[in-house]
């Protein structure tokens, strides 16, 4: 099942696929997908990359005030295309700026469209609005960094106040190439809980994200590496940051006290992009949107009423 069912968000109204390059792109829309309705459709690019749509769903209740939301899985995971043969260099984020501008094509709300992107998903927004902005009404950024080096600079920060037996327990499977072991996973999760998700035992959507990545770990591992603070893979150099004074449409920029997104990560899009305003809540970590979702939905959609 693509898609996780659960009381705290509403089910789909539709579900289905869009061809891409020969594959596809599977979606779901909460809400009645109107493109001229008062209140403009949300776009949500989940993160990973390579983790589907699974943990954002709690934005699925901004459909509650009559805006349809979208979610999809972006290929190479979830419910679309999965491509474990892929080369490392078919996954680019260009691909992925082609299939979400695909995707808004085919369910004909290209001309009037918010954007929210969270974790690699605001990383990829950018780049999205950068390529062309046509029809974007805003862009929220959650918990994002504009380069992978203040990423992992932030990480090695976070990663040096773990309890001594558990960076050495990471230091030693790193060094060895054994990250798939379960030593290794429960040092992780050390720091999973203090920066990722707060939430614990974490609830049913974040556990299929995860469960999805484990399954299908192919743009995962090849974009980012084994984990969120072991960056070796092609993002690795990724930077946004000179960049972003290209970024004409209004933009929110949220994160979480907590946030292994720490501040100086997300700071140059506060600093470069012209019309831009940010908020941090200060009970989240990486997930204020399960963390204190109320305060989350009540946030963005406020902005998001602001610039339909």
């Amino acid at each position: 099942m693509a898609t996780t069912r659960d009381a705290r968000f509403p089910d789909p109204t539709t579900e289905g696929e869009v061809d891409f390059r020969g594959h596809r792109t599977w979606y779901r829309v909460t809400g009645e997908l109107d493109p001229d309705a008062e209140r403009a459709p949300l776009v949500v690019l989940h993160g990973g990359p390579g983790a589907a749509h699974n943990y954002t769903l709690t934005m699925a209740n901004l459909a509650c005030q009559g805006r349809s939301v979208i979610h999809y899985d972006q290929l190479g995971c979830g419910g679309s295309t999965h491509l474990p043969e892929a080369p490392a260099d078919f996954w680019t984020p260009q691909l992925f700026v082609d299939e979400l501008r695909n995707l808004v094509q085919a369910l004909g709300i290209d001309r009037r469209f918010h954007l929210l992107g969270q974790s690699w998903g605001g990383m990829l927004g950018p780049e999205v609005v950068l390529a062309d902005d046509t029809g974007i009404r805003s862009l929220t950024i959650c918990d994002s960094p504009a380069s992978m080096a203040l990423w992992l600079e932030a990480a090695n920060t976070l990663r040096a106040q773990l309890p001594d037996a558990v960076q050495q327990t990471l230091l030693e499977h790193e060094e060895a190439g054994t990250t798939d072991s379960e030593e290794y996973a429960a040092a992780e999760k050390v720091f999973y809980d203090r920066h990722v998700c707060r939430v614990v035992p974490n609830p049913p959507e974040v556990t299929d994200s995860f469960a999805q990545i484990e399954a299908e770990p192919t743009v995962y591992h090849t974009m980012n590496g084994p984990s969120e603070f072991h960056v070796v893979g092609s993002l690795k150099d990724w930077s946004v940051v000179d960049r972003l004074d290209g970024i004409r449409v209004p933009t929110l920029v949220v994160a979480g006290a907590h946030d292994e997104a720490m501040p100086a990560v997300w700071e140059p899009f506060v600093d470069r992009i012209p019309d831009v305003r940010s908020h941090v809540f200060p009970d989240s970590s990486h997930m204020p949107h399960v963390e204190e979702p109320e305060a989350f939905l009540e946030v963005v959609e406020s902005f998001l009423g602001q610039h339909d």
